[in-house]
């Protein structure tokens, strides 16, 4: 007499679902292990429980997951591990320009008198300088103008 066909569905119960699942993943683990035997097959096997748990098996002709996800990405051209490292090199790059530029900055508006300054260097000062007292009159008239009007509401 044979087993009933079971019906597939997520298990309501969570102590019946716990349990099947260590069952049929070891169950899938020992297929994986027969398989790479036999077949002389390398294989990874990645598996996430619902509590975001890894369990992970590789033949044991391999070194690490590692190894078998890097032949995978170099077999199929793609890539799966995104290598933060060149992120984070290309990030660091354009703070460190950004930082080298925003010192040049403030030390060209410092003015040092040691400093020889070309005439166009100078004119692009003179140009921010004018902009930010434009900027702060700009400020003024309007503190002035609210001063005035809060003295005119007073009387």
């Amino acid at each position: 007499m044979g087993r009933g066909r079971t019906e597939i569905k997520r298990i309501e119960n969570p102590i019946q679902r716990q349990s099947t699942f260590y069952k049929r993943r070891d169950g899938l683990f020992k297929k994986a292990r027969e398989l790479s035997v036999l077949c002389d097959a390398d294989l990874l096997l990645l598996l996430f429980s619902s509590s975001g748990k890894l369990y992970q098996y590789h033949s044991p002709s391999v070194a690490s997951a590692k190894e078998l996800i890097e032949r995978y990405e170099v077999a199929t051209q793609t890539q799966i591990r995104g290598d933060r490292r060149l992120e984070r090199n290309a990030e660091m790059e354009m703070v460190e320009k950004l930082c080298d530029s925003l010192e040049r900055e403030l030390r060209f508006m410092k003015v040092d008198e040691g400093q020889q300054y070309s005439l166009p260097d100078l004119g692009l000062l003179e140009h921010n300088l004018e902009t930010a007292i434009g900027k702060v009159r700009v400020e003024m008239d309007r503190k002035i103008g609210a001063q005035i009007h809060k003295l005119e509401t007073m009387v």
